[in-house]
């Protein structure tokens, strides 16, 4: 990772908080939200040194302001809840000095702890200047338990800053020696039995990539602190902004971060990005917003237009959402093809359907996601076409939409860019011939399929009330092996070897009692499979290949 100032290293705690060395939370950062079940998982992490030695913490990823100086872009939580351990165990000590229990001595214990993992106390003040710095809302707090050993008692605290005060009771009161040399024993040996992985950065949008690395390895960092500092910083470049206009975007942020979830966050950002822009990777994504928004008042803009579709989006990837019951009835019909987008976990058309939201009507908005939803089952469900081709086509979609160049949905599916994209019928119905899906892994899947083409030839069908039945069992025993014959090996996963039924109580039975119930079944496929005699490699071809043409009419987009 060349774009890192160092490679990473393994320090421990008191490696990172030692020498000199001073680190601020930036001042837009997440606020300190840790409560009572990552206390507890943390104290029997600290438990398990005594016999492990070391405990690995992580990441902790922080950008250098100076030699000394730096910020704490991930990993804030757990250094924060650390140094609660380590005040919790100074407290004892504090008690026992009260108690007149070795007092010269813990106190100078307690002096030497203070400088290492700390700060240094104003001989005036008595205040301490931490070695860690919170955010604007934990700052004051923390910098308070920290000078007085005591967890500030008001009135009207925030809830962080009521977990900030709990968590340090919580660790008081665990039991971390009987005499100060025990209790600073405790410190020595959880601060250098709790070992990061330290990444260092030069600015924000090298932070950037290290996250997008280290979050496609499954190390997840949060990518919407990263953003939030930035946008903010730009906010604040306006000196005169009151804390409460502060506080309202903040809030603001919270929400959207709120809805979407944080798995969700940097999808949305670059569908959003990109129906107003040219398309970026996630690569790219950081550098590009950090071009567009470099006044305060793109900043406030583009916190208006995240805060308007963050909703969209989040009910788009969520068809059962209840904010679409408080839309308009109309929209009520979208749900459908939500579904389909979310079994099969094609994202392409949101960034179209995000902003076709806001600009169509619902009528139209409805009309458009059905012809996205049947492009979607022909291109990516059955062709298996290119979603990179796909995606910079509905890239330029959203830009035509956003820019009011498309009004209508037909003015959408009528676009050389969408007829380009759309499969012709025979390219179709070539692929669906003998498709296959694995019915082990994608059974709810093919029940869908299946309803969908119940449903087109007049039988109203829900997939979820439905069994899938394979004609020729999927591990047929020897009397279906001779009766099948040829192929049999090679059909389990043909879309022409499964039909719905209501119940699953065929399973090996013959071909001739099959025919039996599907001829009785209330489901057209399968009265269909009953009108052939025998099942055999070439009947299912038949089947399927009969199967594909009614495929071609249940998702298709009319052009007269």
């Amino acid at each position: 990772m060349a774009f890192m100032v160092m490679e990473p290293t393994n320090q421990t705690f008191q490696e990172l908080i030692g020498n000199g060395v001073k680190y601020q939370v930036p001042r837009f950062q997440r606020d300190y939200a840790w409560d009572r079940e990552q206390w507890e998982d943390l104290w029997s992490d600290i438990e398990t040194i005594d016999d492990e030695q070391y405990h690995y913490m992580g990441y902790i990823v922080l950008q250098r302001k100076s030699q000394h100086d730096f910020e704490v872009i991930d990993g804030q939580q757990r250094l924060i809840t650390l140094s609660l351990v380590v005040l919790g165990a100074m407290k004892n000590i504090q008690l026992l000095i009260n108690n007149g229990d070795e007092a010269e001595e813990n106190k100078e214990r307690l002096g030497v702890l203070t400088d290492r993992y700390i700060g240094s106390k104003n001989p005036i003040s008595l205040k301490v200047d931490s070695k860690l710095s919170l955010n604007r809302n934990n700052s004051t707090n923390f910098k308070l338990i920290c000078s007085s050993l005591e967890a500030p008692n008001k009135r009207g605290q925030t809830n962080t800053n009521k977990l900030l005060n709990k968590c340090f009771k919580f660790f008081e009161e665990k039991k971390m020696g009987n005499t100060g040399q025990e209790i600073a024993e405790f410190i020595e040996r959880v601060s250098s039995g709790m070992v990061f992985t330290k990444i260092v950065v030069q600015d924000d949008l090298n932070a950037y990539k290290v996250f997008e690395t280290l979050n496609a390895r499954g190390v997840q960092l949060s990518t919407p602190d990263l953003l939030k500092n930035y946008i903010f910083s730009v906010v604040t470049k306006d000196n005169n902004i009151p804390d409460e206009e502060l506080n309202e975007l903040d809030e603001s942020w919270s929400e959207i971060v709120s809805q979407l979830g944080e798995s969700n966050f940097t999808d949305f950002i670059r569908y959003h990005h990109n129906f107003q822009a040219t398309l970026v990777t996630k690569k790219d994504l950081f550098s590009s917003v950090r071009k567009l928004i470099n006044t305060p008042e793109k900043a406030y803009e583009y916190l208006r237009s995240l805060s308007q579709y963050a909703p969209v989006y989040a009910s788009l990837l969520n068809p059962h959402d209840e904010w679409w019951a408080n839309q308009d009835v109309v929209y009520r019909d979208v749900k459908k093809y939500l579904e389909g987008f979310d079994l099969f976990n094609i994202k392409q058309p949101l960034t179209v359907l995000m902003v076709a939201f806001t600009q169509f009507s619902g009528e139209e908005f409805i009309k458009l996601s059905k012809y996205l939803y049947i492009l979607a089952i022909r291109y990516n469900v059955i062709c298996h076409l290119s979603p990179n081709e796909q995606e910079n086509a509905y890239n330029q979609l959203a830009i035509k939409i956003h820019a009011k160049e498309c009004t209508r949905a037909s003015h959408v599916k009528n676009n050389d860019i969408f007829r380009k994209l759309y499969p012709s019928d025979e390219s179709f119905l070539n692929a669906f011939e003998f498709h296959k899906m694995p019915s082990k892994r994608s059974a709810k899947k093919i029940r869908f399929l299946l309803a969908e083409i119940e449903t087109y030839l007049g039988h109203e069908t829900d997939p979820t009330k439905t069994t899938l039945e394979h004609v020729c069992p999927y591990n047929p025993d020897e009397d279906w092996d001779n009766y099948f014959g040829e192929g049999i090996n090679d059909i389990q996963d043909r879309l022409g070897n499964v039909v719905l039924l209501e119940k699953d109580e065929l399973k090996r039975a013959s071909f001739e009692d099959k025919k039996r119930a599907y001829l009785d079944a209330h489901y057209p496929l399968a009265r269909q499979v009953s009108s052939y005699d025998k099942w055999n490699l070439q009947n299912l071809n038949a089947y399927q290949a009969w199967l594909s043409e009614q495929a071609v009419e249940t998702w298709k987009v009319s052009y007269k």
